[in-house]
This record gives C-alpha cells, structure tokens and sequence, in this order.
C-alpha cells in the first residue's frame, strides 16, 4: 500500500476539538439548578434516560440534550419548574451552541501534515448546523477532501460513505475517541482503528471492553502519534 492510497477518516467531537467537556460544565450547571428538587444521581439518572428515549427523534447534539433538559425538568419536578427556570436551560444551550471552538493538541499541526500525502475525510455525528458551525470556527475544513455529517456511526453508515467515495475498507484508517462509534465498525468492515481516548466520555459511547484485531487496532495517547501508525501501515 502506498502512502497516498490510504484514507484516513477523523471523527471531529472530542477528537480533534473540545465537546464532551462543554456538556460537563453544562450538567453541572443543570445539577445546581435542581439541587433542591432531587439529587445529583437522580438527576444525571433521569436526564440520561430521557436522551436515550429521545435520542431516535432528536438524534445528537446539543438541541437534541436541551429538549430532553426541559422534559426531565418538568418531569423531576411534577410540573413545578418555573418560566424562569425554563428560560435558564434554554440559555444553557444557546450557550453551549456558542461556545468557541478549542481545539485539541497537535489537531491542526497533525492534520496539515497528513493532508499533504493522503486523503482524509471527516466523519462526525450530530447536528448538522452545529458541526457546520463547529467545523467553520476550526478553519480546519480545507484539510479534507470531503466531510460526512451523520445521524448515525455504524457499519452500515460507514459502508454507505465508502461506495460514496470510493473507499476500500481494508486502505483506510479512521481516528476517534470513541470506540464504539469510530472504531468498532470500521474493523467490523476490515478496515483499521486508531483509538484516541478523551478525558471523559459519556455513557452513550462507552465499552466494557478494548477491540483485540492484530494489526488493524492502534491505541494512541494524543494525535501526534498518529503519524508512527500511518507509517505500520503504508
């Protein structure tokens, strides 16, 4: 395989910029909020729920976790949550919708040297305004050669967006924080994984247990040990 026929796919969330951190300070603020109507564990338990049950008709992002906000409100409190207190969870999200967009070490550094020998492409879930906007804000969108937005991270999504491009499974590499959606159906398809833990991860994408496929499956402490994979593989 030569350097230029591997493809590398990039999640974007918590991946190369900050997101899950933005939704902690925003739980803790939600928290504080119903303090005096129940406890934190009943609180995050409920919430979760509620996204979970919502998550086919909302799908990702930060809509979808404001909407579900306001009804694990109404609910926890039987009704009792004020107009004020409504408004405050709205300005939570229009918060979390502005929030600048912080980069992580190495993403632009890694990624403006890999555009230079192969193709790349971005494959990240969520809203599709959202990430727009996100993806704008990181003046990194010229690195890819095409960008995927997705309700869904699956085999059959990724599989979908390889006939689209063209893609070989087993020539391309996808990066991600999350096991379960950027990692786990990608080897399902033969093609290889490089995982790059973030430091929180919510619930939703969690796996008991790291993939075990020699050769195709790299655990990465940052981006910038990206590159020594790439080169195992080309």
């Amino acid at each position: 395989m030569s350097a230029r026929d591997l493809v590398i796919g990039f999640d974007a969330d918590d991946t190369l910029w900050h997101n899950e951190s933005i939704f902690e300070r925003s739980h803790e603020r939600y928290r504080a909020l119903l303090a005096h109507y129940h406890d934190t564990a009943t609180v995050d338990r409920t919430l979760f729920a509620t996204e979970m049950r919502n998550l086919d008709l909302y799908g990702y992002g930060v809509k979808g976790f404001t909407l579900s906000a306001i009804e694990t409100a109404i609910h926890l409190t039987a009704g009792k949550i004020s107009a004020t207190e409504i408004r405050e969870l709205i300005d939570l999200g229009r918060d979390m919708l502005a929030h600048p967009v912080d980069l992580l070490d190495g993403a632009a550094d890694t990624l403006a040297m890999l555009a230079a020998r192969h193709r790349l492409v971005l494959i990240t879930k969520g809203d599709l305004r959202d990430q727009e906007r996100k993806l704008a804000k990181s003046n990194l969108a010229a690195h890819f050669r095409a960008i995927e937005i997705v309700s869904e991270k699956n085999a059959d999504t990724y599989a979908t967006i390889f006939r689209r491009h063209a893609i070989v499974p087993e020539r391309f590499l996808m990066v991600g924080n999350s096991i379960k959606s950027d990692i786990l159906p990608v080897l399902a398809l033969g093609g290889a994984g490089a995982h790059v833990p973030y430091h929180l991860t919510w619930a939703h994408e969690r796996v008991e247990e790291l993939p075990c496929v020699d050769g195709r499956f790299f655990e990465l402490k940052t981006l910038r040990e990206l590159t020594a994979v790439i080169e195992r593989l080309v």
